[in-house]
Formats: C-alpha cells, structure tokens, sequence
C-alpha cells in the first residue's frame, strides 16, 4: 500500500505518486465538510493558475494529467478545457448514481478493498484504474484486482461513466452498499477533512460526522445516470 499526504498543498502542486492535492471538491455543497478550514485572507488570495485572476472560495479546478496535478481555475478559462486534448480537464460538478443496477454487497466483497469507504478513478497517464481510501495518514492507495473490477464495469454503468482523471466512483460498504460517481477533488478533500479530524482507532464522532454529511449530501445532489430510455445527458 502507498500512503499519500493530504495536507493541502498550493496550487498546481501534486503529491508524490498520488493524482492530486487536497484542494477542495467541485460539487459546492461538499465543501462545508470536505474543504479544508482556511480563513478569509487565505480564500482571497487564491488565483486563477492560467490568467492570474482572484478567484473566491467557490471555485472551479483543472486537472494536469501529465504532472498529476490540480489547480485553482476561474470560471471562463475553466470552461476552455472542459473537452479532452488540451493541457488541462476542468474537474465537472456532476454527482450521479445508478438506482437501476447498484452495486451489492457481495460485489463489493469480490473487490476485497480492506476498508468500507473508497474511490475508484481512471488515470489516463497509467493507463488503468487506481483504488484509493481515506486514512488517518491521509490517501492511502491499495491493490485492485482489475479482473474483478472490470467484470463489475460490465455490469454497472456507472462505472463505465467515468471521465479519465477528473472523476471517481466513492463507495461506501458497510450494512449496504452505496455507489457515487463524483468530482475527483471531492475524494482527495474528503480524505484531508478525515486526516484532520481522525481520532482513536475508529476515527471518532467528528469522521463518522464528515461520513454522515457527505453521503447525505450525495444522496441529495445525485441525479441518476441517464440510460437508453432517458436519453444522453443534457
């Protein structure tokens, strides 16, 4: 297993072996739990990593597949690499979830994650998708069995929906079993939140709090993902 540091970093940084920093998730409604605690000052200082405006708080990521890194993006040169072939992904907002094939328990079993809460992402520069929990030391990432990820691929859309890099699917095991396909800095500030506040063995009340909030939250904002019937996404 690698363990990842999910201390924030500044932007465009990336930690070693990792995809990318904790810098605060895309969907707006995360962030009260999963942001990372920065005073006012600090929050106006953040800028645009391409043209250098201010940008505040609530505001878009890019993706540098390359350099496996994030940076901090305002709204209109966000919107200049929401395609694939430039330098920079623009990290969506979509959260969605598929009611009409969820994943069961004995499924989640058969991908023998040693943990009840993980993420799934493609990364375009491996070539191959990387499994990753929240840890106390901070993203810890731990052997997948492709085989069997790519039997539940083939079951499951939601899976075959992600975007290379920019999206991940969070699982939550447990009593059962949920399935989200969300933002990919969502997972990495998630995991920084968890690290902060992680107390004891079990973490303590405050992580089952963040857990219970964030799933809330999902559960919320999700929309379920379109089929043949629904027709492609608007």
């Amino acid at each position: 297993m690698t363990t990842v540091p999910s201390d924030p970093l500044p932007p465009g940084s990336a930690y070693p072996g990792s995809a990318y920093p904790d810098s605060g998730p895309a969907v707006s409604g995360l962030r009260r739990f999963a942001r990372p605690r920065r005073s006012s000052a600090k929050a106006a200082e953040d800028r645009c990593e391409l043209c250098g405006v201010l940008v505040g708080p609530e505001h878009k990521h890019m993706v540098d597949p390359q350099r496996r890194a994030i940076a901090c993006a305002c709204t209109a040169c966000a919107l200049l690499f929401t395609r694939p072939g430039g330098r920079y992904r623009t990290v969506p907002d979509r959260v969605r979830l598929d009611p009409a094939a969820p994943l069961t328990a004995a499924e989640w079993a058969e991908l023998a994650i040693p943990v009840s809460v993980a993420f799934f992402f493609v990364n375009s520069a491996l070539g191959r998708v990387i499994a990753s929990y929240p840890s106390p030391a901070g993203v810890t990432e731990c052997e997948l069995d492709l085989s069997a990820w790519s039997r539940l691929a083939a079951a499951h859309p939601l899976l075959r929906a992600l975007e290379p890099d920019v999206e991940a699917i969070l699982v939550a095991g447990g009593e059962g079993v949920e399935a989200f396909l969300v933002p990919i800095d969502a997972c990495y500030s998630l995991a920084g939140a968890l690290r902060r506040e992680w107390r004891g063995f079990d973490g303590g009340a405050e992580v089952r709090r963040i857990m219970a909030d964030l799933l809330a939250d999902l559960r919320r904002r999700a929309r379920p993902l379109p089929t043949a019937t629904t027709g492609p996404e608007a």
